[in-house]
């Protein structure tokens, strides 16, 4: 089941069960896919575009939530995690920890790195690797850790 037909079932799930805070996510999911489909880039809508949809809008969300914390507006910091909460249902689960930093030392070996110079070398071999599957921040604070820099 693709995650255009997931958000749909639960949509009419949500609404029935009048879960406003799953409608939120659920119906901002629904409007970044449906935009993407309609900007006319011709990009196919498959399950990496759709991960990285998902992860821009936890990030823009996360965004608006360190924001409204730094403000003191709990209420609405509150809204922004409950929806960055229903979002990253649809994720697939991320790789984080010693898991992760046994991937990034096998990248390390591969790409011949030995010191913070070759930074930029390992970052680029990771993010091709760990696309949608680990946090580029976790990625850059294991490898700088890695590479001692």
């Amino acid at each position: 089941m693709s995650l255009e037909e997931k958000i749909n079932k639960d949509l009419v799930a949500a609404m029935k069960a009048k879960d406003e805070v799953a409608l939120r996510g659920i119906r901002a999911i629904k409007s970044a896919i449906l935009l993407a489909k309609t900007d006319g880039s011709g990009q196919a809508i498959d399950e990496a575009r759709e991960v990285q949809i998902l992860q821009k809008l936890v990030k823009t969300r996360q965004e608006s939530y360190d924001i409204y914390t730094k403000n003191n507006r709990p209420e609405l910091a509150a809204k922004e995690q409950e929806e960055i909460d229903v979002i990253k249902l649809y994720l697939p689960k991320m790789i984080e920890g010693a898991e992760l930093e046994g991937i990034l030392k096998q990248i390390i070996a591969e790409t011949g790195a030995t010191s913070a110079k070759d930074m930029g070398k390992v970052m680029g071999a990771a993010n091709k690797q760990l696309a949608g599957k680990a946090e580029g921040r976790a990625i850059s604070d294991i490898v700088k850790k890695l590479l001692g820099s």
